[in-house]
């Protein structure tokens, strides 16, 4: 067996032991079963899909290190999403009828988004695209793209620069 191989079997193996111990930590640390549940699925998944060596004695490290990322991240995304759902609530209180229809829809958003994609260069859009929509790292890019990953990152940095611009302009 090649060692991607061999990693492959350990990652597996360690899931149908362990897969319950870690499902309790996630869940101890988060109140929502359904996306604990999410969680531990997606460590295993990007496990399974990276292309690193791993080794008996790294891997629970790295799944507890990653459960622990995932949930911070989850929790972080999570108190975003309720402190913008409670500026939208205040807003359209204070407003009343007339304040729902200052608040931009979804379609209205994604058409503003592609405008001002549009606006950037070919380059510059295709990594926007593929980092936001398509939710890719950098580093992803850089390999499809088979390009240097500071040329990436820079190109990436302009690009979210000139849409945060454009964005504030059209959003004020």
């Amino acid at each position: 067996m090649t060692e991607p191989e061999v990693s492959k079997r350990l990652i597996t193996d360690y899931y149908r032991l362990h897969v319950g111990e870690v499902k309790a930590f996630v869940l101890k640390r988060m109140d929502y079963s359904a996306e604990s549940e999410d969680i531990v699925h997606d460590i295993f998944l990007k496990l399974l899909e990276s292309d690193k060596i791993v080794s008996a004695v790294t891997l629970p490290c790295l799944v507890y290190t990653m459960a622990r990322n995932m949930i911070y991240d989850y929790l972080r995304h999570r108190a975003v999403v309720e402190e913008y759902e409670h500026y939208i609530h205040k807003v359209s209180g204070k407003l009343g009828e007339a304040g729902c229809s200052s608040v931009y829809s979804a379609v209205d958003i994604c058409e503003i988004l592609e405008r001002g994609m549009a606006r950037l260069s070919a380059g510059q859009r295709s990594i926007y695209r593929m980092n936001v929509v398509e939710s890719m790292q950098v580093s992803e890019i850089s390999e499809c793209l088979h390009e240097n990953y500071k040329s990436v990152e820079n190109r990436l940095g302009i690009a979210r620069k000139m849409m945060r611009m454009y964005m504030r302009r059209m959003l004020a």
